[in-house]
């Protein structure tokens, strides 16, 4: 990287249990056993009060994780597609996945990722531990999100969700992209017991964070945790668009 031509500054903001935003500017590389050829950072974490993990995935020419990827018996993973094209395996069912393609693996099921790209594919990966439910099991699942029509969200025209796993109650968790055409909001500013890991794929706004309003902008991280204000509104030029997980469908444990 060399010596620095400015002062040394960071747009991330970090809030333990709380909140977080990582700008991809501070990310530093970790290495993950299993994973060839990659570059990889990890960006939600128990550490950083998240009961998941959420990383960022640049996979080079060759880039693969031949061992597998997650496969415990309680264990569940998802990969979204940002940009390249890769080969995604969920044991014996193979996916080719290009941008915005996506595989679910449900707990059990190891996911294998390859590289088809001569340059990089770049991936957004996460994990956690699936809360069973007696007599439920969730399945494999895989698709395109550009290939699934946006609805409105909660009646308003200039907001729009997709839903990229089943809305069923086998599932304890949820991938969702939510799109603000600019000068677009939330309705109105959330508290809930749920959390989300979100990256922004395109555009720039403002994210009420714990009652702060925060800059961000495509290619940040942010972290939800529970009970935290949370709300977005959509400046600048393009809409503001971030995919984001979500658990669901499960009573709060005592």
């Amino acid at each position: 990287m060399g010596y620095p031509k400015d002062l040394l500054s960071s747009r991330s903001i970090i809030k333990h249990g709380l909140y977080a935003l990582i700008a991809p500017e501070g990310l530093v590389n970790n290495v993950i056993p299993g994973f060839e050829n990659c570059t990889m950072s990890i960006l939600g974490s128990p550490q950083l009060g998240a009961t998941f993990v959420d990383y960022i995935v640049t996979m080079h020419e060759g880039g693969k994780n031949s061992q597998g990827y997650c496969g415990q018996a309680d264990v569940e993973c998802f990969v979204y597609v940002l940009g390249g094209k890769v080969k995604a395996k969920a044991d014996d069912q193979e996916f080719v996945l290009e941008e915005s393609g996506y595989l679910y693996c449900p707990p059990g099921v190891t996911m294998y990722l390859e590289n088809m790209e001569a340059g990089d594919s770049r991936l957004f990966l996460y994990k956690q531990k699936h809360k069973p439910l007696e007599g439920r099991k969730p399945w494999v699942v895989s698709g395109h999100s550009n290939d699934i029509e946006y609805r409105d969200y909660d009646d308003m025209h200039n907001v729009h969700i997709k839903d990229l796993l089943p809305m069923d109650i086998d599932f304890d968790m949820n991938f969702h992209i939510l799109s603000f055409d600019p000068a677009a909001s939330h309705p109105f500013i959330e508290t809930h017991y749920q959390q989300h890991g979100a990256y922004l794929l395109s555009g720039e706004g403002m994210y009420n964070l714990d009652n702060e309003w925060i800059p961000v902008k495509k290619g940040d991280y942010i972290f939800m945790g529970p009970y935290v204000h949370q709300a977005a509104y959509a400046v600048g030029r393009e809409p503001l668009t971030y995919v984001y997980s979500k658990d669901c469908n499960r009573d709060p444990e005592l």
